[in-house]
């Protein structure tokens, strides 16, 4: 009895550790943002005109949004300077991917434009715009995930408060 007690609390506690809202996707959009910001000023000091999606992005098109940007990052950008490599790698994981496809139900059409008829912006306004796409998804997705972690912190409680009662 006091084995299944015992697997019954690691259970919990690593479910605990790991409830606390912050999904893969969330964790990997952290991640670009921070790879972002290493990779900043860098990007910003180049004196290009790059095609950058707009701020005010519709969700359905974030995903072809975050696309546009890879491809420019990797078309105008040295992608052999080591923090941009691996931003550009971040931005084309398939967990980012899945992160800014707010789409998902498959019947909203959405008509995003292509690539090259997005207006040309300055280096910095294209980081600043970037770094808000990933930052709104990013925060629409820790907004969908706080209630869930609350709820599961305190039914397991209550499961293992229980648990412990009865041996």
């Amino acid at each position: 009895m006091k084995l299944i007690l015992l697997c019954l609390l690691t259970v919990c506690c690593a479910f605990l550790a790991s409830a606390d809202g912050t999904t893969l996707e969330r964790r990997k959009l952290l991640e670009v943002l921070k790879q972002l910001g290493d990779v900043k000023n860098s990007l910003e000091h180049k004196d290009l005109l790059l095609n950058t999606p707009p701020q005010n992005i519709e969700d359905c098109c974030c995903l072809s949004a975050l696309r546009c940007f890879r491809a420019s990052l990797h078309v105008h950008f040295n992608m052999t300077e080591r923090n941009q490599n691996k931003l550009y790698r971040s931005l084309k994981h398939p967990i980012t991917e899945r992160g800014l496809d707010l789409c998902k139900s498959g019947n909203s059409v959405s008509t995003c434009e292509m690539c090259d008829s997005y207006p040309k912006a300055t280096t910095r306004e294209f980081v600043s715009r970037l770094e808000s796409l990933v930052q709104k998804v990013n925060d629409r997705l820790e907004r969908k995930a706080a209630p869930f972690s609350h709820v599961a912190i305190h039914r397991f409680t209550s499961i293992l408060q229980d648990t412990c009662r009865r041996v």
